[in-house]
């Protein structure tokens, strides 16, 4: 596994909850894949065996809500909005990133010691 692909599957809760706390709009799984994929330039890949799985996870934690739409009889998607619960634990995923980006980054010497 490439560092890349390890750094993408670590961030993807956080990357995911960041989203949908940005566009606050309901997103379908294919949405969130395409516009993750835009915001990193074609840098990360989000394949569905990874970001599906992830999604039916946070909304088993209480960090996403879903909802089906769409007609009986045509293609139905389950649309994706973060909770309450979910913008709570971005917040502390966000906190915990910034910690940890800024210690790597000091031991990289990439940033001053504080």
């Amino acid at each position: 596994m490439t560092i890349q692909e390890q750094m993408r599957k670590g961030t993807t809760t956080v990357i995911i909850l960041n989203l949908l706390a940005e566009v606050d709009r309901p997103m379908y799984g294919y949405e969130i894949i395409q516009e993750l994929e835009a915001r990193s330039e074609g840098y990360f890949r989000f394949k569905e065996g990874l970001i599906y799985p992830r999604l039916h996870e946070m909304e088993r934690r209480g960090w996403l809500g879903s909802e089906w739409q769409g007609a009986e009889g045509s293609r139905r998607r389950k649309f994706y909005t973060i909770t309450d619960a979910g913008r709570r634990r971005l917040e502390r995923e966000l906190q915990g990133w910034q910690a940890f980006a800024g210690t790597v980054n000091q031991m990289l010497g990439i940033e001053p010691a504080s």
